[in-house]
């Protein structure tokens, strides 16, 4: 929504900076909307008022002391010119102030809006009046909210400004946002405040939870009874860390509040804010000497690393499914034998799967079904039962703006594949906010969380997820000689504790199917794609004419290209079907390419009767399915053990149909139709080595009985043969 008076502002400085190019301030969108663009350019017009040449985006250390050095602070009597006044009067509108009529006049209304400000902030008992000090223009020239935003915490907000309104006169505290919202500044500025508070000097105090804050610390036990700032300063750390306690004073009602959060954490539960308390409250990783009894590692767990791993007090240990790197930390996966000697020293073992997932690139819905699918080969392999949990990992500092757009639908698909085509459990491991995100969407049962990792963004004002299983802390070795072994120590909370027996373990098949070489065979397959239909009747596009007799229309809404190319962009998603459920993907992409390139308006006219409830059904989507085939197929799927899922019925016929829009459904339809194929036709499950006479009956069957169905089956057995000629290349490269 534009803002008359910002976007006077932006016309301000491209009006009076029009040679911004020169100066280093980009021209702005007239819109009317805040935004760090504006304010970027704002920065660098008080920069060039102030006669520094060296323009910047950030309010830095010179920009700070320029203003506290030429002028003090900013007033009627100090502000240097008319448009150095203009800049302020138009950050105050782009912060929600009334900054007057931009008029370069310092005055009533100016000063009001620089007193609601410094109220705002909580530093008003500090700078009484509208004169404007040089770190509140820092906090004017950025993007922090003075007041609750997002439906921040009223309790957030005041600690927020008792923290500014108490510190900000130091030398490297700066006015934090008031938002409501705990945040990486948040959390920093509390260990400023601490470090204040034990006395540390400017320069030596510098927001880091070190040595001599520890030590500090250990001396301040508080409970109930405390008052004063140590009292204040400890019911805010808990308040920021979403425990529900009053901040002030440390009464009853936080001496109970502290137990709770000493249970939840698997501290001892004394009541008090000791070292350790203050210490999980304050960093991610808490106290690092306490002593865990989960580990993880990259290095095979050996009879004596087993004995020095038990005696250490370690109980569970998280070990690796697969190792993409050759050669890169060579015992990283589960070694042969490695799960037996686990077994037999009485230790119990929690897998996680990573492959790469260090950026947010990486992560994509089609990632998270390949994941899955791969971990569910891997686990089978190494020999874990059924209803173990398997960790996925987002090994990096997501923003949470990642977390909506990558990493969500990423973990959609990973619990999507684990829940409908396994017996296991999907784990999260990664920052607290990841882990948290991913919980809250329901698609991880339980967090495995990087705390070591206290810098991330998605650790520094997070609390520890509520479903949290193993907690990250430090970095040790246990054990001496042959049984030295470097591991992650973990705090374990006990809703996960792993497996202590394994199954014998299924060899990975050496034949599965894998994605297409596109660079190499993508071309030559679609021109061997395009000569079969065309010898068939079905050319590259359109065809010889409809009837509403003719059963296989050939006036194609879809060109053969088109067609195809769908297929390939979703080549994922029939590799993935493939190999879980070990057939040939020719088998299921054969009748989908085909139903595609044979769409035609008489498909289209049936989908609109259906939703506009003028038909309870008809076949639909890429693979052209009715819901009531997909319903019993699907049901025959799940009576088989194939896949997981509640019973369908009549009454879901709208529901399926609606899902069957998405190819993420409707193509896993069309294997699973295939496979209840093979039963009503009396021969068995397709495979990696079902006969070419067998795989004909089930493209037929596809189309239903009778002579048009056999007729469909002769002509897809030629397009099955062409698909699977270049697959078997792919296979063999």
């Amino acid at each position: 929504m534009a803002d008359e008076m910002v976007l006077r502002a932006q016309r301000f400085i491209n009006t009076t900076y029009g040679n911004g190019a020169t100066l280093g301030i980009s021209k702005l969108e007239e819109n009317g909307q805040t935004g760090w663009p504006v304010m970027y350019a704002l920065t660098r017009a008080l920069q060039y008022e102030m006669g520094i040449t060296a323009l910047s985006n950030s309010f830095g250390p010179t920009t700070l002391a320029t203003i506290g050095e030429k002028y003090g602070k900013l007033d009627e009597k100090t502000i240097p010119s008319a448009n150095f006044c203009r800049i302020i009067q138009s950050a105050l509108y782009c912060k929600g102030y009334d900054g007057g009529e931009i008029d370069g006049t310092y005055n009533d209304r100016v000063k009001a809006a620089v007193t609601k400000l410094h109220q705002n902030m909580g530093v008003s008992g500090i700078y009484p009046g509208g004169s404007l000090w040089p770190k509140t223009t820092k906090g004017l020239f950025n993007m922090d909210a003075y007041v609750t935003v997002n439906s921040g915490s009223d309790t957030i907000r005041s600690i927020q400004q008792w923290l500014n309104g108490r510190y900000l006169l130091r030398k490297d505290f700066y006015v934090i946002p008031c938002d409501g919202h705990h945040s990486r500044d948040v959390a920093t500025s509390m260990l400023f405040a601490i470090q204040y508070e034990l006395g540390m000097a400017d320069g030596t105090a510098n927001g880091v939870f070190g040595p001599g804050t520890q030590s500090g610390l250990k001396s301040h036990t508080v409970s109930t009874g405390t008052t004063g700032v140590w009292a204040q300063l400890f019911t805010a750390a808990m308040v920021l860390n979403k425990r529900n306690v009053p901040f002030g004073d440390f009464t009853a009602t936080v001496q109970s509040g502290v137990e709770s959060f000493q249970s939840f954490s698997k501290l001892p539960v004394t009541g008090k804010g000791d070292f350790q308390t203050w210490a999980s409250l304050l960093v991610s990783y808490g106290d690092q000497s306490r002593k865990g009894t989960a580990c993880d590692g990259v290095t095979m767990v050996t009879p004596p690393r087993a004995q020095a791993l038990k005696d250490a007090g370690y109980a569970y240990i998280g070990r690796y499914l697969f190792n993409p790197s050759s050669t890169s930390l060579p015992e990283k996966q589960i070694q042969p034998g490695e799960l037996a000697v686990i077994k037999q020293y009485g230790l119990r073992c929690f897998p996680i799967y990573q492959t790469w997932s260090r950026s947010a690139d990486y992560f994509r819905y089609s990632q998270g079904c390949i994941d899955a699918t791969n971990a569910i080969e891997w686990a089978k392999m190494h020999g874990f039962k059924p209803g173990t949990i398997i960790y996925f990992a987002v090994d990096y500092d997501a923003m949470d703006g990642e977390i909506t757009d990558f990493v969500l639908p990423h973990f959609r698909g990973v619990m999507r594949t684990i829940g409908e085509n396994s017996s296991y459990g999907v784990g999260v491991y990664g920052p607290r906010n990841v882990c948290q995100r991913v919980a809250d969407a329901g698609y991880a049962a339980t967090s495995f969380v990087s705390d070591m990792s206290s810098g991330f963004s998605g650790n520094l004002g997070y609390p520890l997820p509520t479903n949290w299983a193993f907690d990250q802390i430090s970095t040790v070795t246990v054990g001496s000689g042959s049984g030295a072994v470097e591991i992650d120590n973990n705090i374990a909370s006990g809703r996960d504790t792993g497996q202590g027996d394994f199954d014998p373990g299924s060899p990975l098949e050496n034949d599965l199917d894998t994605d297409l070489d596109k660079a190499a065979y993508k071309s030559a397959m679609l021109g061997d794609v395009q000569r079969y239909l065309t010898s068939i009747g079905v050319p590259e596009t359109g065809g010889e004419g409809w009837t509403a007799d003719d059963d296989w229309v050939t006036y194609g809404l879809v060109t053969t290209t088109e067609a195809f190319n769908m297929v390939m962009d979703a080549d994922w998603l029939f590799t993935n079907l493939a190999r879980t459920l070990k057939l040939r993907k020719a088998l299921i992409q054969a009748p989908v390419l085909w139903e595609l390139r044979k769409l035609n308006p008489l498909d289209a006219v049936a989908d609109e009767a259906v939703k506009h409830g003028l038909r309870d059904d008809c076949s639909t989507g890429w693979g052209q399915i009715f819901a009531w085939v997909t319903i019993e197929a699907r049901n025959y799927c799940l009576q088989q053990g194939i896949i997981n899922g509640s019973p369908l019925t009549s009454g879901d016929t709208r529901a399926v149909w609606d899902r069957l829009q998405e190819p993420e459904y409707n193509i896993p339809s069309v294997a699973y139709l295939t496979i209840y194929n093979a039963h009503q036709l009396g021969i068995a499950r397709p495979s990696l080595t079902t006969s070419l006479a067998d795989t004909q009956a089930l493209l037929a069957r596809y189309n239903g009985t009778g002579d048009k169905a056999a007729q469909y089956g002769r002509e897809l057995i030629g397009l099955y043969n062409v698909l699977e000629n270049y697959n078997r290349l792919s296979r063999a490269s």
